[in-house]
């Protein structure tokens, strides 16, 4: 006859018993350190379902898991957000307060005012990160009008939500400050500890003609990218929106335009719209689910110092794709593709000494691969945000989606190997 254990020893005997052994075998290991923590931990949960005599059952607390770098993102979409408020104005002035930099490249008073504010926010939430910043203060310092003139636009930005804005410090103390926040965007990058990667604007020629620009964001922890946010004022709100050949020009920020796209590392990416309020947790983005490649809308850069056009079409016509590329500035196009609008980005390379840097590509890259895309060199690489401030070890970079990714990386080195 089968007899049920439990007819004699009711559950919580039997494990009143499982304690009493493990106490028992504590007295003979007690020199244990390590066991002696595994024990303390056994006997919260016996106490948690009511077992340890005079105790009764504890209360289940239901917990919420807490998303990876949760402030972080937060901040960033907020900074982000801010700073589009002072580029925006910008972009509906005739005068930008334009300078040439050493490289010859443009940069506004909307670049110097954007960096200021978003690294005035990082600052005043994570003190001991560093900033890989495109900008400094130098210019600043000498030409006095145009300071006050950026200092003027940054001391007024406000978001519309009390409580968004002072989680990101408020406002920017004084001119002075100003100059010195610019200025905290001076680290070397690298391999070790937590490092953004911020472009206030990117595709300054974009933002002058009046094109597509982004600001972009991303935080790089030991190498790796972890958060990832671009604001692109002149893109549709509508993610379904298809993109438009005129898209990278006489753009505007009018109502049903300005995006925010975000990422986490491992939680996938987002957009919403790109307002002056408080942030939402978004809409879940993807790219596209292409099959046949020669259907593709192909993103590229306007400018040909950027990208080589004439190897572009070379890799188009190899792919069968007929339809004309897309083109506009920034990594506005990493957003394109990361929510199927556009399906490949390619931007190749021009000159063999030609280097990208790390802030014209760090958001952009994680808001795709989290989108379900693939980004890497020419090579075949992930793109190596880990040795300083620019891309010293990849060449060019091949966006797509994952299954189409190998079809049109081979497309690109076939003809990249015949030239």
């Amino acid at each position: 006859m089968r007899i049920a254990v439990h007819a004699f020893f009711p559950h919580k005997v039997v494990l009143l018993f499982c304690a009493v052994s493990v106490l028992v075998w504590a007295v003979v290991l007690a020199s244990h350190g390590p066991f002696l923590t595994r024990l303390a931990a056994l006997l919260v949960q016996f106490h948690r379902i009511g077992v340890v005599p005079g105790l009764g059952r504890a209360p289940v607390v239901a917990t919420t898991p807490t998303m990876a770098y949760e402030k972080e993102l937060k901040v960033a979409q907020l900074a982000v957000a801010r700073a589009a408020i002072l580029t925006k104005a910008v972009f509906h002035e005739k005068a930008k307060g334009t300078l040439s930099k050493d490289d010859k490249s443009p940069v506004t008073i909307g670049d110097f005012g954007a960096q200021a504010l978003i690294i005035a926010a990082i600052k005043h939430n994570f003190p001991a990160d560093e900033v890989v910043g495109e900008e400094e203060a130098s210019s600043l310092r000498e030409q006095k009008d145009l300071s006050s003139k950026i200092w003027n636009l940054v001391k007024d930005v406000r978001l519309n939500d009390a409580e968004s804005d002072a989680l990101l410090g408020g406002a920017v103390q004084s001119e002075d400050h100003m100059l010195d926040a610019i200025d905290m965007g001076s680290s070397a990058g690298g391999s070790k500890g937590r490092i953004w990667a911020l472009d206030p604007i990117d595709g300054t020629k974009g933002f002058l003609r009046g094109g597509q620009y982004a600001v972009c964001l991303a935080l790089i922890v030991d190498g790796d990218v972890k958060v990832g946010v671009l604001g692109c004022p002149n893109l549709p709100v509508d993610d379904s929106e298809p993109l438009t050949e005129d898209m990278g020009a006489a753009a505007t920020d009018a109502e049903g335009k300005g995006v925010l796209f975000s990422a986490v590392q491992g939680e996938g990416a987002t957009s919403q719209p790109l307002t002056r309020g408080a942030v939402s947790h978004g809409h879940p983005i993807h790219v596209s689910q292409i099959s046949d490649v020669s259907q593709a809308v192909m993103c590229e850069s306007v400018e040909p110092g950027h990208s080589s056009k004439g190897d572009n079409a070379l890799i188009a016509d190899k792919l069968g794709i007929t339809a004309r590329p897309i083109q506009m500035d920034s990594q506005a196009k990493y957003g394109s593709v990361a929510r199927g609008a556009g399906d490949l980005y390619l931007r190749l390379p021009v000159r063999k000494d030609y280097i990208e840097k790390i802030w014209d590509h760090a958001a952009g890259d994680l808001i795709v691969r989290e989108a379900g895309g693939q980004v890497t060199d020419i090579a075949g690489q992930r793109l190596n945000f880990s040795l300083g401030r620019t891309l010293t070890e990849n060449k060019g970079v091949v966006a797509a989606p994952v299954n189409v990714h190998p079809e049109v990386l081979k497309a690109v080195q076939e003809v990249l190997a015949a030239k």
